[in-house]
């Protein structure tokens, strides 16, 4: 029951009550008896009507508990004339226009955060409270796509080991408050951070994925370049030097014994011929850095390719690995530097040929891929490790017994400036890709 009918019932009952006692007090005085009947009975109508006036004058308060019920903070209620209502009503309209303000001011706040959000290069990805993804930004689709590439998969409602990303199942198992650098495919880097934020009281998991491929490329060929200039310069010089004083020093070869003579120029030739490799060593690096801007034209890959192969093949049968090339119809010419691409294909296809080894394959498939082409190297080897996966790209890093590491940062440098995308990838067990995507030419 409401407060105004309990209170019509008690005023109700009360002049009832007193009407009854009036009429058993006063039955045998009749005048009297009119008389306290009426009062009475003016009486309940000014109660009646002071509930009913009181029900008008709480009206607004109840219609305010109604538009908060459904947040709607947009009416106002003029005063009713009580003081007490009229302080009530006060309060309700000053809470109103504040919570009016700030819902506007969150909304906005949201709105320019969605904004931001959606053209930032960052990736940011959001847990619910069982570890499952809230949210994602378009940056942190495209960083965490699928394998396939399409960074429209959907990520929401699933478990980040459970995305078909390697980059996320990484994710998955990375401490809260880490950051670290983890590898992409080719030769991409990005720097990921696991954090925490209060979401009602509770605590929930936030990720930042942040591609430092270009700022780490800049850092590292900067340092390179540096490192190389210096060292070509002082080893040429000293070569330089070395070599025409040891060839003087031969002059004197004749004053010495027949047998004496032989040891002497046998010992400086040695020393000659160890000081035109240590010039060859450094010169591989100087060409690194001297890497002049690709002469682009149009450029026949199928063709490169083939040619590439054959150049190839003599190794590929003297260790008795298969070597085939494999076009589609329709391949489209590329705009590139046809020595540089070469030399890009010769790395590329003698690692390829190392890796697979004797009795192994290596595949060569140039294919149409949309308006341009693409080129895949795959080796039947057994993979890259993973810490060795980390490291690719990275100058000066090699595998190799006597390799000097320059290798994939030359064929990195030459498809960054022909605008290609690329990438290595070699599960365990293999098989190993090197992937090439040329852009559109002209």
């Amino acid at each position: 029951m409401s407060l105004t009918r309990r209170l019509v019932a008690y005023v109700v009952a009360l002049h009832v009550l007193f009407a009854a006692a009036a009429f058993l007090l006063l039955r045998d005085r009749g005048p009297w008896l009119l008389a306290a009947e009426a009062v009475f009975g003016l009486s309940l109508l000014g109660g009646l009507a002071l509930v009913r006036s009181l029900r008008r004058d709480l009206a607004p308060l109840e219609e305010a508990s109604r538009l908060l019920a459904e947040s709607d903070f947009a009416t106002r209620f003029r005063p009713v004339g009580q003081p007490e209502v009229d302080r009530l009503v006060d309060v309700y309209n000053r809470m109103a226009d504040q919570l009016r303000e700030e819902r506007t001011r969150n909304r906005e706040q949201q709105s320019l955060l969605a904004r931001i959000l959606a053209v930032a290069p960052a990736g940011v990805v959001l847990l619910d409270f069982d570890g499952r993804v809230s949210f994602a930004n378009p940056a942190a689709r495209r960083l965490l796509a699928a394998p396939s590439g399409d960074p429209e998969v959907p990520l929401e409602g699933l478990r980040l080991e459970e995305a078909a990303s390697p980059l996320a199942v990484t994710l998955a198992t990375l401490p809260v408050g880490q950051a670290t650098v983890l590898p992409l495919a080719g030769a991409r880097r990005v720097r990921v951070q696991r954090g925490t934020f209060l979401d009602r009281g509770f605590p929930r998991a936030f990720l930042l994925v942040e591609e430092l491929t270009e700022e780490l490329r800049r850092s590292e060929k900067a340092a390179y370049e540096k490192l190389i200039r210096l060292m070509s310069h002082e080893v040429g010089n000293t070569v330089g030097a070395g070599r025409s004083l040891l060839e003087s020093c031969l002059t004197y070869g004749r004053q010495l014994r027949e047998d004496d003579q032989t040891t002497f120029t046998e010992a400086l030739g040695v020393v000659m011929s160890r000081l035109g490799q240590l010039h060859e060593f450094t010169t591989g690096f100087a060409e690194v850095v001297r890497l002049p801007p690709p002469r682009l034209g149009p450029c026949d890959l199928p063709a490169v390719t083939r040619s590439v192969a054959t150049l190839l093949r003599p190794a590929a049968e003297a260790q008795h690995t298969d070597l085939r090339v494999e076009v589609t119809p329709d391949v489209p010419p590329v705009a590139a530097d046809r020595t540089q691409l070469e030399q890009v294909l010769v790395n590329v296809g003698k690692n390829a040929l190392e890796a697979a080894g004797s009795g192994g394959r290596v595949l060569v498939r140039v294919s149409r891929a949309g308006d341009s082409a693409s080129l895949v190297v795959e080796d039947s080897g057994l993979g890259i490790p993973p810490d060795v996966t980390a490291r690719l790209f990275t100058p000066f890093f090699s595998t190799k017994q006597h390799g000097q590491g320059l290798g994939l940062t030359l064929v990195q440098e030459v498809l960054r400036q022909h605008g290609c995308e690329f990438s290595l990838e070699g599960p365990p067990g293999g098989p190993t890709r090197f992937t090439i995507v040329f852009p559109p030419a002209g």
